[in-house]
């Protein structure tokens, strides 16, 4: 056992910190803080991997201080301020208010607590699917918004509770109402591949969530536990899958998901989300290139050069989108091959 580990100061930038990882030959470079504590560990693999990255995804999120921009997310119980209070002390940049069902006076009360003891501190509130809904989080003084009920893969609130909205319609309407107060939109449910973020861009959202689109990623969670008997992947029909649940599943429930449905204290829980499995897509290091590329050229099939201009044509009307018919739908699909490669 090395007595005195070789290690550098957190300050260390990526690059000073990469050169004395080679220069010292060593696998794993510790970074630590004024007290001597670990708060980050560089390793070979990470930084080869960095270096292989095209230009255009290189560049990381930073703030003003030079630091990765990092979100957290809290509930709407008194006992989350306390939580809060933590996030805001660890340097947090933004907060999410994480309810199934966001326009409650649980939630507007608690972005108006936020906003009044920390007021430099970014909200993201929701989630909401209708204008009426977006406006209330609005005047309480929400940052941003996230859009979307029961849209989600592993989601069934539409199905078990009959609440929620088709993830385009919800999109666009909550954009029409947040466009005005300059509030920008998060839709979050319903992508599965590339189109559906030109979709959701073109329809007013600012962003995407992809959770089950990374879902089956090496990086996402249980992904580096990769052993057949963890049950973190499985194989189906010579295909290699990956486990996927949803916050509102029996399984998450168990784990504490319960108090986000209000359920926690309730011996009968209803379930509004599955436990299922997603293939397996490698590395996020791939995956990304390739999805941001592929939205590009569907933004330049458009006409459209930036989201703004995308956002312009939608609200006047410039650009349009049609629904189609189950027949044609069906006409996109490639049923009729007997077999085809696919990167993703």
């Amino acid at each position: 056992m090395t007595r005195d580990p070789i290690s550098i100061p957190a300050e260390t930038s990526f690059e000073q910190a990469a050169i004395s990882l080679i220069a010292k030959k060593l696998k794993y470079l510790p970074l630590l803080s004024e007290d001597g504590l670990v708060v980050e560990l560089l390793s070979w693999d990470s930084v080869k991997r960095r270096r292989e990255l095209p230009v255009s995804v290189a560049r990381p999120s930073i703030g003003a201080d030079g630091k990765f921009l990092v979100g957290a997310a809290i509930g709407t119980r008194e006992s989350d301020k306390e939580r809060l209070e933590h996030l805001v002390k660890a340097g947090i940049n933004v907060i999410v208010l994480d309810s199934s069902q966001g326009d409650s006076l649980y939630q507007r009360a608690m972005i108006q607590y936020v906003k009044r003891t920390y007021p430099e501190l970014d909200v993201i509130a929701g989630n909401v699917v209708t204008s009426y809904q977006a406006q209330n989080l609005i005047n309480a003084g929400a940052d941003a918004l996230r859009v979307g009920m029961g849209s989600g893969s592993i989601c069934t609130t539409q199905e078990v509770c009959a609440v929620g909205r088709a993830q385009a319609t919800a999109v666009y309407k909550v954009a029409s109402i947040a466009s005005q107060s300059g509030v920008p939109i998060i839709a979050d449910g319903g992508i599965q591949n590339s189109g559906h973020i030109v979709k959701a861009l073109s329809l007013g959202a600012s962003t995407v969530m992809m959770g089950s689109f990374f879902a089956g990623t090496e990086e996402a969670a249980g992904g580096y536990f990769y052993k057949l008997l963890t049950n973190m992947y499985f194989y189906q029909d010579g295909h290699r899958l990956k486990k996927y649940r949803g916050m509102g599943s029996l399984d998450a429930m168990i784990k504490g998901s319960d108090a986000r449905y209000l359920v926690d204290k309730s011996k009968l829980k209803i379930a509004q989300g599955v436990s299922a499995a997603v293939p397996d897509k490698g590395s996020v290091f791939r995956l990304i290139p390739y999805t941001m590329q592929a939205v590009r050229q569907g933004f330049q099939d458009l006409g459209i050069s930036s989201l703004q201009s995308a956002h312009k044509l939608c609200r006047s009307r410039g650009l349009r989108l049609e629904v189609r018919t189950g027949a044609a739908q069906v006409e996109e699909l490639l049923e009729h091959l007997a077999h085809f490669d696919n990167i993703y």
